[in-house]
């Protein structure tokens, strides 16, 4: 099922643009904005858990870790 999508506060300068281009290439505003949004998501890829894993181990590698069994004691001690 396709969706909407509404775009507020564009500058008219690109409003313009964005008929001109879609002008040559033979298409409504509307399809032309469809397609540069397509191919802009299309070159848009997901990282894997793996390279989301790696990326989070070099951003923390500086800070202390502390063990989950302490952290779960510590928790247990609280109550």
């Amino acid at each position: 099922m396709a969706g909407n999508l509404h775009v507020r506060n564009l500058d008219d300068d690109l409003i313009a643009k964005l008929k001109m281009r879609a002008a040559r290439h033979g298409r409504s505003a509307e399809a032309e904005h469809r397609e540069i949004l397509r191919q802009a998501l299309e070159k848009e890829s997901e990282p894997s858990f793996d390279e989301l894993a790696a990326q989070l181990r070099r951003l923390t590698a500086q800070r202390k870790q502390t063990p989950s069994e302490v952290l779960l004691r510590e928790g247990r001690d609280e109550r």
